[in-house]
């Protein structure tokens, strides 16, 4: 039996374990429980959605994308504010893409 992992699933993955990992960090770094809170949550609704993905469920993918949508609107306003890098800049410069990938993924192309 193979298994086989399309990009949107990579993709859905990697977004959300950098969203947990800058949930901690934000915690360790500066005692944010918004950070930990914010990036634990949405790592961990974008690694189910990616299961739901692996599993064939289409509706992960929706999930995936709303949910890297609110993560981008949530870290331009913040890069807007601080005009920092870390970590806004960052999950931006990761986020746009994977956010273009998940969109071409649901339109098929």
């Amino acid at each position: 039996m193979e298994i086989t992992m399309d990009v949107g699933v990579m993709v859905t993955l990697v977004y959300g374990i950098l969203a947990i990992v800058g949930g901690i960090l934000g915690y360790v770094q500066a005692q944010s429980k918004v950070s930990l809170f914010a990036g634990c949550g949405c790592g961990i609704l974008l690694l189910v959605s990616a299961l739901l993905q692996f599993q064939g469920q289409p509706w992960g993918l929706v999930a995936a994308t709303v949910v890297t949508l609110i993560l981008l609107v949530a870290f331009v306003m913040r890069w807007i504010k601080t005009r920092k890098f870390m970590p806004a800049g960052l999950m931006l410069l990761l986020g746009i893409p994977s956010l273009g990938i998940m969109i071409s993924q649901l339109v098929g192309v």
